[in-house]
């Protein structure tokens, strides 16, 4: 009788909680690294701001906190789904070219401060 058959006859229950862990682990482990590989290419940080953004995309991008920015454009904290800058400039009623320009002001100013 094998090691893992002995386990399952024995001891299912920790077994099925040690797998569990694992297949845990492993997805947050592939995800720290897809994450830290995607944010690490230049092409990612200091983007310009474009309307299918979102601001804490933004924020990452330009490694600035999302509380600061959120507070430099004078937005409300929002629950669930976070708007794009586009759906934020037509909350607004402004035209989503000027509220970019907006947003890379405020990008400007925070940079400048880190």
């Amino acid at each position: 009788m094998t090691a893992l058959a002995r386990l399952w006859r024995n001891h299912r229950l920790a077994l099925l909680a040690f797998l569990a862990a694992a297949a845990l682990t492993l997805f947050f482990a592939v995800r720290l690294v897809v994450s830290t590989v995607y944010w690490m290419q230049p092409a990612q940080q200091d983007r310009a701001p474009e309307g299918w953004m979102t601001p804490g995309y933004v924020a990452r991008s330009w490694d600035v906190p999302r509380d600061a920015l959120r507070d430099a454009l004078a937005l409300p904290e929002t629950a669930g789904h976070p708007p794009t800058l586009a759906e934020i400039a037509r909350g607004r009623d402004q035209p989503l070219p000027e509220f970019l320009d907006e947003v890379a002001a405020a990008l400007a100013g925070l940079a400048a401060e880190r």
